[in-house]
């Protein structure tokens, strides 16, 4: 395939390999939690609420996404930005799963079991976040033109990874152990972490501004010392020239000065000060205007032995020294200072930009649809799980086939969208696709009450027919969310408030999974008991079209190719 060949010649292999890599587990991921939802159902025998809250909880890592992007962008470890972090997400994703693995006890506590997979998702959403901006700053350095062709080889790869992760999933239920396939896949993280080692990442652009302002600083450094030589130099001859005579405020001199017993010695030192500040004063001078050349900005700093220095000799008491070495302490101060705090005014300039951009209406509104869109449809996907495997007895190879399917769905909607509704006014396709969620939520009150039984459909082909139908119609929504999402991005934060966009709607997700665990446990439903399963479709279904009465918050005009208004 020729593009590949152009990527691979623009990127290099190596980077090619771990976007693939990274992307490709993200999908993969399905092989584990697949695990994870028999092992909760099955070993730990919770009840669906249960289940669902413990997972909700498990994922909300995928809600803060941002501040992962802030830190990476604003804190810089060693010098770099993104490969640190993605090693560190690596180790996170790699370490709970040979724990879980390994430990039984661990997998076998609902504390710990939650916590480990909570930082498992931390370390996946951290690597999620850390390989876009790698994605966005390699195409924005070196072949901007490909930047497409890198985007669909990373959803390519992450397809791949979720097909061949519900395939082998299903069928590695069948014959593994939960705690084998938890190693298995903690393989992969580590084959990740290995591909870190392969790519260079070059230093970010303040770690070479604080190298080239320590060459800077070093020159200050020098003038400052040969000031000093002159100022701290031993006092041999008596009849010295007067443009020499700075040299004789020597170390011994200011000893002796810290005593102050001597009242004639004071006396030579005020007549002495009077001939030398004409020349002590050109060489602070000197040194204040190379100091000034600074910019702070670059984090510069002088040592803490010079400022001494500064205080000492100040003890001599002259005023126009007094006030030169004021201000340059004060300089020195100030570096010293914004060296300290100046990743944490970095971090907080981007949170103060992010809210000033949240707060403009034009990207305030959508994004509260979005989220009210969320919110307001109880997920109750973990109760049909249950019903699908304890009361219809479907088996992981049928789940991951529908899964599959599910995939299938998800991509021809996203074809039909690009080829035929994307000229669509917004608000008339977000009320078509949520009419349709909602028509195919009531299909499974079919399957619930047993009808499609009495027309001869059995209940896996319903159940992978009716999987991929609602993928399918379920990214007419989001591909508008992405598009929309992407248009409202003012320049400069493009990929902060991206991430900030796709975690209101992470976050409303969350929020939707609660409140099915909330209305589970209201309905009484459990692994054993599914009488009340109905009754909870019928409450999502109508739920469904709740988001439809806010369709004001769309922009009227917006389409997926214009977000005016």
């Amino acid at each position: 395939m020729n593009w590949i060949r152009q990527l691979k010649r623009s990127f290099g292999i190596p980077f090619l390999m771990l976007i693939c890599l990274i992307y490709w587990t993200q999908g993969f991921r399905s092989f584990a939690w697949m695990a994870v939802s028999y092992h909760l159902k099955d070993d730990l025998k919770l009840s669906p609420s249960a289940s669902q809250f413990l997972v909700t909880i498990a994922f909300f890592p995928w809600s803060v996404k941002p501040i992962y992007g802030i830190l990476s962008d604003c804190v810089p470890i060693r010098g770099r930005k993104r490969l640190p972090y993605l090693v560190i997400a690596s180790l996170l994703s790699l370490v709970p799963w040979i724990l879980l693995g390994v430990a039984k006890f661990m997998r076998n506590s609902y504390v710990l079991l939650t916590i480990f997979l909570t930082f498992q998702n931390l370390g996946s959403a951290m690597a999620d976040v850390v390989i876009d901006a790698m994605v966005a700053e390699a195409t924005r350095q070196e072949r901007e033109a490909y930047a497409g062709d890198l985007q669909s080889l990373s959803w390519l790869s992450m397809a791949i990874g979720g097909i061949t992760g519900s395939i082998v999933g299903g069928l590695a239920l069948s014959d593994l152990r939960i705690d084998i396939i938890f190693i298995l896949f903690s393989a992969f993280p580590a084959i990740q972490l290995f591909a870190c080692s392969l790519v260079e990442e070059k230093p970010s652009s303040s770690s070479k501004a604080v190298e080239e302002t320590n060459n800077e600083v070093t020159d200050e450094r020098e003038a400052l010392d040969m000031l000093r030589g002159r100022q701290e130099e031993p006092e041999e001859k008596p009849n010295r020239r007067k443009n020499d005579c700075s040299q004789q405020l020597n170390t011994d001199v200011l000893e002796e000065q810290d005593s102050r017993d001597d009242e004639d010695w004071v006396k030579i030192q005020k007549k002495k000060s009077g001939e030398i500040i004409e020349e002590t004063n050109e060489g602070i001078q000197d040194a204040i205007s190379m100091n000034e050349e600074i910019d702070i900005s670059k984090d510069k700093q002088l040592s803490l032995h010079e400022v001494e220095g500064m205080r000492r000799r100040r003890d001599l008491h002259v005023p126009e020294v007094d006030k030169e070495f004021s201000e340059v302490e004060s300089k020195v101060v100030d570096h010293k200072y914004y060296k300290e705090k100046r990743w944490l005014l970095s971090v907080k300039s981007t949170f103060r930009t992010l809210i000033q951009a949240m707060r403009q209406p034009a990207i305030l509104r959508p994004m509260l649809w979005f989220f009210l869109a969320q919110v307001a449809i109880p997920n109750i996907s973990t109760v049909m799980f249950y019903y699908q495997t304890d009361f219809l007895r479907l088996d992981a190879s049928l789940l991951g086939a529908a899964r599959v399917v599910g995939w299938g769905g998800l991509m021809l909607g996203t074809f039909i969208y690009n080829h035929y509704l994307k000229h669509v006014q917004l608000r008339k396709l977000f009320l078509g696709a949520h009419i349709g969620l909602s028509l195919l939520t009531l299909i499974d009150v079919i399957l619930v009450q047993r009808i499609n039984i009495s027309f001869g459909i059995s209940d896996k082909a319903f159940v992978i027919c009716t999987s991929a139908l609602a993928d399918a119609v379920n990214q007419f929504k989001l591909m508008p969310f992405l598009v929309l999402s992407g248009r409202l991005c003012p320049p400069g934060i493009e990929g902060t408030l991206f991430a900030l966009f796709m975690s209101i709607n992470n976050f409303g997700s969350t929020v939707s999974s609660f409140f099915g665990a909330v209305l589970a446990s209201t309905l009484d439903i459990s692994s054993e008991r599914f009488d009340n399963l109905a009754v909870g479709i019928y409450v999502q279904a109508i739920c469904t079209l709740l988001p439809i009465c806010f369709l004001f918050l769309i922009p009227k005009k917006a389409t997926g190719t214009s977000s005016q208004e």
